[in-house]
């Protein structure tokens, strides 16, 4: 018994050692046939009751950091990131599917971002409400500012905590004019185009007259969009007049947004699960999110916090390299 023993340890060492050989082998020899992979991939959705109980269910949904379409989120390198996009369009289509949530709350803590990721979300509230009949708050829990607030005008009702700060409906695009920078370093360029405009907001050269009214025309356009967006949403409490005069780019607190009707109430996350629970007129329900598995989501305040945009990384807002040659972006965004 114990020469067995014996003899089935050494084998089990030799086994160990043949691996590690071949293992070896394989690495100093250039071949390469395992795959191992360096993150995790993200997983399907999960649902987590975060608080309360009940056959109905208020979905929460977390809009936070920069508002970008870009294909590439923030985050770990050693875990898979869904874009914003992305992911609410798939928390939306998920809850879309599930006939017991009647309510929806979002989340909001945003400076805002770009015209068309602000225009989509927005669209995409919309869409849900008009295809399920739930009840959509808006909770503006920190900053709902520019594009925030432009999705945030998607809601029945608009929330925000005493210290919050929203408004600045408006437009603005920018850009790095480094031609005295270019010349002391003694660097030029040299640009051939189709046509005369086709560079046009280059940073290496002043803008014409004529290219600064195309700018605005589209700046124009975008904020008669914004407006547009703020006055359906607002209809019954203020009219499109009202909300020109409010809409000059300014910020408000929670008390000035109030006093202009730009919110419905001042409250925290718990207020806006008790107005939707009586407007459902039930007295219990599941607040419910979506997660990913390790992601931590055990209250009502839980989410993956994403940095905001920073003077440096508007102009990296797809996560490339900084460039000198920085691609102009129209925002819906508050950048103090």
């Amino acid at each position: 018994m114990t020469f067995a023993r014996k003899d089935e340890g050494t084998h089990k060492m030799r086994k160990l050692f043949l691996l590690i050989a071949g293992a070896a082998a394989l690495i100093f020899t250039g071949c390469a046939f395992v795959n191992v992979p360096l993150y995790t991939p993200a997983q399907p959705l999960r649902e987590k009751v975060v608080e309360g109980e009940g056959r109905t269910k208020i979905l929460l949904i977390d809009i936070s950091g920069f508002i970008t379409e870009a294909d590439r989120a923030r985050g770990s390198v050693l875990t898979e990131e869904v874009p914003l996009l992305a992911r609410v369009k798939e928390e939306l289509q998920k809850a879309g599917q599930d006939k017991a949530v009647s309510g929806l709350i979002v989340k909001i803590n945003s400076p805002g971002g770009t015209v068309a990721a602000s225009d989509i979300l927005h669209h995409e509230l919309l869409a849900f409400k008009k295809r399920s009949g739930a009840r959509v708050t808006a909770c503006i829990t920190g900053l709902g500012t520019s594009g925030a607030y432009y999705i945030a005008s998607a809601a029945d009702e608009i929330i925000a905590v005493p210290t919050a700060v929203t408004g600045s409906i408006g437009v603005i695009a920018m850009r790095f004019d480094v031609r005295d920078l270019m010349t002391k370093i003694g660097v030029g360029t040299e640009t051939v185009k189709s046509g005369d405009k086709k560079d046009i907001w280059s940073p290496f050269r002043p803008s014409t007259p004529e290219e600064t009214r195309i700018m605005q025309h589209i700046i124009d356009g975008f904020h008669n969009r914004f407006i547009d967006a703020v006055a359906a949403g607002r209809k019954k409490v203020l009219s499109r007049a009202e909300i020109l005069k409010l809409a000059d780019g300014r910020v408000y607190t929670a008390d000035q947004a109030l006093e202009a009707k730009l919110i419905d109430r001042i409250g925290y996350l718990d207020d806006a699960v008790s107005a939707t629970k009586n407007v459902l007129k039930v007295s219990e329900a599941s607040v419910i999110v979506y997660h990913r598995p390790g992601a931590y989501r055990g209250t009502i305040y839980g989410g993956t916090p994403v940095p905001g945009p920073s003077v440096v990384n508007l102009f990296n807002i797809n996560g490339d390299s900084l460039s000198l040659l920085p691609e102009v972006k129209f925002l819906y965004l508050w950048q103090p």
